[in-house]
Parts: structure tokens; sequence; C-alpha cells
């Protein structure tokens, strides 16, 4: 192959490689950050596929934050919900998006995270942003199971309380005199043949002084002949 002919191949090669260079030399001055967390990208994207980051959509749920509307050139996650994994943060604006993996380039691996932005511009500018997602993971969180046995207490022994003689019973009367219990004897039992108690054919009066009826009696007849001698008397001298 002659000398000459070389030479335009050698600089048709050249040529080519300088354009590529310089189509990537301007592709990457078009999309350039400021924030060493983030990785650029030239485009657009609204999901976790298109932004070639792993994980799902998250909600607006998912995540605490502050900013990120389409008048605010800043986001900031204060939080995430119970049993979310976050794995990028996409932050659309101007020419293309900035791409945040926590735990990746200095980004902590948990929030907080604060002045998340998009990409600059083509004049070095830092636009607004114009949308911003989160991909990501959620688990339920679980719970302990229930015992369906149910927790009985131990049972205690059992005490038996002193065995207690009732007091007789006492009637109220009127004034709140309390009257004694009334008690019941069992009758007198009489001698056969001396129903009256007394020992002869006579009541029992209780009066044991027998011996005044016979000197009443005494008396009396003694009067009564006294008076029928004086009467005697009377007639005779008559």
């Amino acid at each position: 192959m002659p000398i000459s002919t070389r030479l335009r191949a050698g600089f048709t090669v050249a040529a080519v490689a300088g354009l590529a260079l310089l189509g990537t030399a301007t592709s990457a001055l078009a999309c350039t950050t400021d924030d060493g967390r983030a990785k650029p990208v030239e485009g657009n994207a609204t999901t976790c596929a298109q932004a070639k980051v792993p994980g799902d959509l998250l909600g607006a749920g998912d995540l605490t934050v502050t900013g990120g509307t389409q008048k605010d050139k800043y986001l900031n996650v204060t939080a995430v919900g119970e049993g979310v994994t976050v794995t990028a943060i996409v932050v659309k604006g101007g020419p293309g998006f900035n791409v945040y993996v926590p735990g990746e380039r200095g980004m902590s691996a948990t929030p907080p995270w604060e002045k998340l932005r998009s990409p600059y511009n083509r004049g070095d500018q830092l636009p607004t942003i114009s949308h911003w997602f989160a991909c990501g993971t959620k688990t339920t969180p679980t719970k302990p199971p229930v015992s369906e046995t149910p927790t009985t207490a131990p049972s205690q022994p059992t005490s038996e309380a002193p065995s207690t003689t009732p007091a007789p019973t006492t009637s109220s009367v009127p004034g709140g005199v309390t009257s004694a219990p009334a008690t019941t004897s069992a009758p007198a039992v009489v001698p056969a043949g001396n129903q009256n108690g007394t020992g002869g054919g006579l009541a029992n009066t209780g009066f044991d002084n027998a011996w005044l009826f016979w000197v009443a009696g005494v008396l009396i007849v003694g009067g009564g002949a006294l008076l029928v001698l004086l009467k005697v008397r009377r007639r005779g001298t008559n």
C-alpha cells in the first residue's frame, strides 16, 4: 500500500476518534453537577427501570420530605417509613437527572439526605426540579404470634375459716332494751300418788304451822263451854 494511502487512512481514523471524543465531551459538559454524591445522567427518566436503578417506585407516604416542588432547586429527605429501604433517589431538572444511591459516593446509608438536586444545565446554572422519585423495597413488619392458650394465674391454696359458734339470738324490744334469750326448762316431776306435791290430801299452800289450827279449835270449844256454864249459873240464881 502506498504511503500516501496509509496516511489518509490514519487521518481518517484519527478524525473519527476525535469526533467521538468531542461528542462525549460535549455530552459530559451538557450534564454536570457540583454534588459529589450524585451521578449525572443525560436525558429523562420517570421509572426505576429507565433510571437503571434497582427497586420499585415508592409512594409519597413512604418518605418524609421537604422541598422538591417545581419551584424548588433542592429536595430534603428527613425520614423513611417503617420497613422501607431506599435503593436510589432520582432528581430531574434541565437536560438530565441526578441519581443518588444511599451508601455510595459519600452519601449516608440512612437519612437525613439534604440538598439533593438536578444536574447543571448547559449554562452551568442549577435549574429548578421538574420531578423526582425514589426507588426501593418495602417489607411488612411481622408481629409476634398470639398465643391461643389462655394464660391462667397459679391457683392459690384455699384456707378454711375457723368455725365459730353462733351467738344466741336476742330480740329487741321497744325502748332499745335487748332481752336475754329465752330458756326452756323441763317441768318438775311430781311423784306418783301425790299430784299436788304436798304429801297429803291437802294442797300445799306453803303454810307449815298446822298446830295453830288445833289451838284455835280448842279455844273455840272452850269458849262455847264457858258460855254454856254462865247461862246455867244465871238460871240458878233466878
